[in-house]
């Protein structure tokens, strides 16, 4: 599991302290079972291999939340994961935020049209740890307007790149105030990726508005990592907020632990 270089204030540390004390069980492998984003981020996938993402969405002891990939495969996890629950999340602005709020606009648009359910936009951190809220402030709103109301919002905020609480605080707050529905960690691809600390950040974010989610991406492997920030959001928001609607869990790997806990014996 990834630390971190922020520093919290005492009531957060004493959670993240908390959650670090949580033991992984099949209980645990379930929830995280149900909140998972499948996610193939690789520039190399191909066909085969987005099949059999969607294949493992839907074929194990309960559908995942949903599949998370990049744009030209849309359509196709929409008609592979159809009739089930399973949700087509793409990424827009990913991984690098250089977009202009038109074209990250456009590229969500896009993929919409292709059949996504959920827009994984990236905030340009830079700019945000530059001071610059507006350019910031664009993005997120402009993607929203492509979304509308009907298609779910998450923002990655790339925790990592953040080393104080304030910025990544205010981060927070310019996706809250242009209307993400989720915020969420990282997008993977640069290190550190989610970390406890972090989380503790953006669910301190959301308590103010709890029908915002918060989804946790980067470097979630094991059911252990994953117990640590189911007990983390349940303790700040309370059990009912472990459901697909407010929180996620984003991963390549770590269906294959949940496998572990939850076979059955023999």
């Amino acid at each position: 599991m990834t630390s971190s270089s922020l520093t919290l204030e005492p009531a957060l540390a004493d959670a993240v302290a908390r959650a670090r004390t949580a033991e992984p069980s099949a209980a645990a492998a379930q929830t995280a079972l149900r909140l998972m984003d499948l996610t193939n981020l690789e520039e190399t996938a191909d066909r085969a291999a987005i099949e059999a993402l969607c294949r493992r969405a839907v074929e194990g002891p309960e559908p995942v939340a949903a599949v998370c990939l990049y744009p030209p495969w849309v359509s196709l996890a929409k008609r592979l994961v159809m009739g089930t629950a399973v949700k087509v999340a793409t990424v827009a602005n990913f991984p690098e935020p250089n977009g202009t709020p038109a074209a990250v606009a456009d590229e969500a648009a896009a993929a919409i049209a292709d059949g996504a359910d959920e827009v994984d936009v990236v905030m340009p951190h830079t700019a945000v740890r530059a001071g610059d809220v507006v350019t910031a402030a664009k993005i997120v709103a402009a993607t929203r307007a492509a979304c509308g109301s009907a298609v779910c919002l998450k923002v990655i905020l790339e925790t990592g790149a953040f080393d104080t609480v304030a910025p990544l605080t205010e981060a927070c707050r310019i996706a809250l105030d242009n209307g993400a529905d989720f915020l969420k960690t990282s997008t993977g691809k640069i290190g550190p990726g989610a970390s406890l600390e972090a989380a503790a950040v953006l669910l301190e974010a959301t308590a103010a508005a709890p029908a915002v989610g918060v989804k946790i991406s980067g470097g979630v492997r094991t059911v252990a990592d994953a117990a640590a920030y189911l007990r983390l959001a349940e303790e700040r928001h309370g059990p009912a907020y472990l459901a697909p609607a407010t929180f996620r869990i984003g991963a390549s790997s770590l269906l294959d632990d949940v496998g572990r806990w939850l076979q059955p014996e023999a």
